[in-house]
């Protein structure tokens, strides 16, 4: 039912595109080994992100620090266990990789209001001080759990579990009614 909105659109101030299907990989891990930090590196092609709240981006993944021993690694859709296998393939010792790519979404939000928007869904402080460009959180929207990447200034992803995700992009709706939704 939400499928027949996409293309319509409202004075689309705030956009909204969900992009569907990607592979999402969780890794564990010791952050102060340096062996494993190298391999995810040449696994990767990007240096595991260490400090906290922080992303990292590759051609082949995009990365986000979830807790000092955790990450979520975003990958093409259909390229997940390719890059689990190459995960393994590459670390040794203590580590642990899961798929998790049905349990969970990314929604891409941008556009001209879209602090407005965020200002109404989340209490975090939204000001390019205290949320600076590759910064992730793990915070609540509207309610429900999400962790938000800022990708530029005026625009923000959500990951944001599967079964939460009609709420939300509802949410998200009903929110931009005073702005205009443009859903690609």
């Amino acid at each position: 039912q939400l499928d027949q909105l996409i293309g319509q659109s409202s004075a689309g101030g705030i956009i909204l595109h969900e992009h569907k299907l990607l592979g999402h990989l969780n890794l564990r891990g010791n952050c102060a080994d340096a062996e494993f930090l190298a391999g995810v590196q040449e696994a990767l092609g990007v240096a595991l992100p260490i400090t906290p709240c922080s992303s990292a981006k590759s051609e082949l993944a995009q990365i986000m620090w979830l807790a000092p021993d955790e990450w979520l690694i975003i990958v093409a859709s259909g390229s997940e266990v390719d890059v689990e296998q190459k995960l393994r393939s590459y670390l040794t010792g203590h580590f642990a990789v899961s798929d998790v790519s049905g349990a969970q979404t990314l929604l891409e939000l941008s556009g001209e209001h879209v602090i407005d928007l965020m200002k109404k869904s989340t209490g975090y402080d939204l000001h390019l001080d205290s949320f600076p460009i590759g910064k992730v959180v793990g915070t609540t929207f509207a309610k429900t759990g999400a962790h938000i990447l800022r990708v530029s200034e005026d625009k923000f992803q959500l990951v944001v579990r599967r079964s939460f995700s009609d709420y939300v992009w509802l949410w998200i709706q009903q929110g931009s009614q005073e702005y205009g939704l443009t859903i690609v």
